[in-house]
């Protein structure tokens, strides 16, 4: 898109909706939310910077080998933390865990964070695949 205001009022705009995307994942534990709806959010604003800016600028700051390796590393890292937590906690082993906090607090779910953080990740590249994938056939 060619358009002035567009391109204007995203700048201004994306980084205001990423935030609200983090917010959504790290405070999902202990309020409506969580990864997939932060990550949704998030992917929604990699979208709209392809939409105003182009796949060229867009590909220029989201490479693909960048995204696959974040998105390798989370699903890597949720199968871990959560085939640990289904040992550890499932077995009765007393394995080392995140402690658990204060109830409605950040640091309060053991281990739910860190999980909602690689969900937020994985939905976000998804998203953001998907659309290229079906926008212009490449991402």
């Amino acid at each position: 898109m060619n358009s002035e205001i567009l391109s204007v009022v995203s700048k201004f705009i994306i980084p205001f909706i990423q935030v609200f995307g983090i917010y959504v994942i790290v405070n999902g534990h202990i309020s409506p939310g969580g990864g997939f709806a932060g990550g949704t959010i998030i992917g929604a604003s990699f979208i709209l910077y392809r939409i105003v800016n182009g796949s060229d600028k867009a590909k220029a700051k989201f490479s693909y080998n960048t995204l696959i390796k974040a998105m390798c590393f989370s699903l890597i890292g949720y199968g871990l933390l959560k085939g640990y937590s289904f040992i550890g906690g499932g077995l009765n082993l007393h394995l080392p865990s995140f402690p658990i906090g204060t109830p409605g607090r950040i640091f309060s779910g053991g281990y739910l964070l860190p999980l909602n953080i690689f969900v937020g990740c994985i939905v976000a590249i998804t998203m953001y695949f998907l659309y290229s994938l079906f926008s212009e056939g490449e991402i």
